[in-house]
């Protein structure tokens, strides 16, 4: 089965890529390379045996996605990552995170509405749901108005897939809301490459321990928590992967109830930022130089997972501990530094 992989090279796209040529997918990547390298195409190969197709342009030129599905007119999934995904750059240039993130989305549905059948996995984000009420987050748990531009489209995204589907029935969805994916593959061929300074904890953490940045802030040490410090749910970057391939099997194999659903994908557990210090310095045998700052806007106090519907309905659970996310991100650091 031939599989569409947007934003393939990117962090979770190319982890995603890997588990499904693991599995036997033929997979075919299309990438503007605006948010990757073309390298990445190499550590996957390496990993898998097996170089996957990539077709390099820009998803919001129409014509091209046109010609795509014409050329590829045997796809049987596709998997929809392509997206602008700083969150401060989104409240900074909000019109080009509607375009990028909607427009794109859009044009591809258009393609797969006039196909006898069509199995698309969306990547949303817990960002959806804001500050929720209670803890761990359900999928029930209301979806609240976005704190960014950027969390948004993916509350917009998800409106539109749920509202095609609808109208559709040859078109079944999924959409995976991520809670914090870290981590790199073990073989440290593939990993996490943030252009310029880094958005999210975990590479800050390792791009500090290796010397290319001299200090790591904490915001903020002073949130109702166990230590003072945020709480979120970090979950390894091949397990997340991996609940994509499960998630695309059960529409390919017709076990969805619904033709459109959504799950949570995270490990169930929260920590805190200093919690993650602390377990980076275990398995690294590095001490942080950090330094806690005042709190940053628009963090929320803690977001977790509840993880039971997706171990329930997909069959689905993550396997690794933060410990072995930091330690598989630190063997990557320090491979792409050296």
């Amino acid at each position: 089965m031939k599989i569409l992989v947007t934003g393939g090279l990117g962090f979770i796209g190319s982890h995603t890529v890997v588990e499904l040529q693991n599995e036997g997918f033929e997979v075919v990547i299309i990438d503007n390379c605006s948010n990757s390298s073309p390298e990445v195409l190499d550590g996957i190969t390496k990993v898998t045996g097996k170089k996957p197709i990539l077709e390099k342009f820009d998803l919001r030129e129409k014509k091209k996605v046109q010609d795509f599905f014409t050329q590829h007119n045997d796809i049987n999934g596709v998997i929809h990552f392509a997206a602008s995904k700083a969150v401060g750059e989104s409240v900074e240039n909000p019109l080009l995170y509607y375009e990028n993130n909607i427009s794109t989305l859009v044009y591809i549905l258009q393609q797969l509405e006039s196909k006898p059948s069509s199995n698309f996995i969306f990547s949303s984000s817990c960002t959806v749901y804001g500050q929720a009420d209670e803890l761990p987050i359900t999928e029930n748990a209301p979806v609240k108005p976005a704190e960014s531009p950027y969390g948004n489209t993916k509350q917009i995204g998800e409106e539109i897939i749920r509202d095609t589907c609808k109208v559709k029935s040859n078109l079944k969805a999924i959409s995976l809301r991520y809670f914090n994916p870290i981590g790199a593959h073990p073989t440290a061929e593939i990993g996490e490459l943030p252009i310029g300074v880094p958005q999210n904890l975990v590479p800050f953490i390792t791009q500090t321990a290796i010397g290319l940045r001299e200090q790591l802030s904490v915001f903020g040490n002073d949130y109702p928590t166990s230590d003072g410090t945020c709480v979120r749910d970090y979950i390894h970057v091949v397990d997340l992967a991996k609940a994509h391939v499960v998630a695309l099997k059960r529409l390919l194999e017709n076990k969805n109830t619904l033709n459109y659903e959504v799950f949570n994908v995270g490990t169930g557990k929260g920590s805190t930022v200093l919690e993650v210090i602390q377990s980076f310095e275990k398995v690294s045998s590095q001490k942080l130089n950090y330094q806690i700052v005042g709190r940053r806007e628009g963090d929320i106090t803690a977001a977790y997972a509840d993880t039971q519907k997706a171990n329930n309905e997909l069959g689905w659970k993550a396997s690794s501990s933060l410990d072995d996310s930091l330690s598989s991100a630190w063997k990557w650091e320090q491979k792409v530094r050296n």
